[in-house]
């Protein structure tokens, strides 16, 4: 069995591969996010996913390390995690009635055996209408501020969308389809055989 790490402290992603029995150790890929403003959406989901699988499997050369980073996306403006109030309310309000895109950088690596899979996925989502009051009363759960783009489609968060066209658990931060794809096509493992 291989050792496999993921290397993220997102409780979301955690969530998402426990549900399929999948075996895994958490290691945080320990970086310093620095967006160059050059990089496009994908390229810098992909450079961040690297970096963070980089981090933690330049320790552990045996092991197969997944890194992945999530970042929404309304009009060509990268939406991070919000500030404070302010911003949360700022962004929900761009995204208001609008479509907007939730693209995730995924990468696999094994330094043992050279292997370095990049790749994305890319998920449109579009929110309802809201009124000022369901923006304040959704930020005053305090859900929006560890999320990008200021929400979770999750949880409450949900409420604010009226539709998606992609992957839904690639707006929840890790696109499960993708990666079972990639495990499967370069290193021989199934997320679904685990189940067995």
């Amino acid at each position: 069995m291989n050792d496999i790490i993921l290397a993220s402290t997102s409780k979301r992603r955690e969530e998402i591969l426990k549900r399929y029995n999948f075996q895994f150790r958490i290691i945080k890929g320990d970086i310093v996010e620095i967006i160059n403003k050059k990089d496009s959406p994908e390229e810098l989901v992909m450079s961040l996913a690297f970096r963070k699988a980089y981090s933690a499997a330049k320790d552990n050369p045996k092991s197969i390390v997944i890194g992945a980073d999530t970042v929404v996306v309304y009009k060509d403006e990268i939406l991070s995690k919000p500030k404070n109030s302010e911003d949360a309310f700022r962004m929900l309000s761009l995204l208001n009635g609008k479509t907007h895109e939730v693209i995730t950088g995924i990468s696999i690596l094994n330094i043992e055996s050279n292997e370095k899979i990049v790749d994305f996925e890319k998920t449109k989502v579009k929110f309802r209408d809201l009124d000022k009051n369901t923006i304040d009363t959704y930020i005053a759960t305090k859900e929006p501020f560890d999320k990008a783009g200021s929400y979770g489609i999750q949880d409450i968060g949900a409420l604010l969308v009226e539709g998606i066209e992609g992957c839904y658990l690639n707006v929840v931060g890790l696109p499960l389809v993708k990666l079972d794809k990639l495990l499967n096509k370069f290193f021989d493992i199934s997320i679904i055989n685990m189940n067995k």
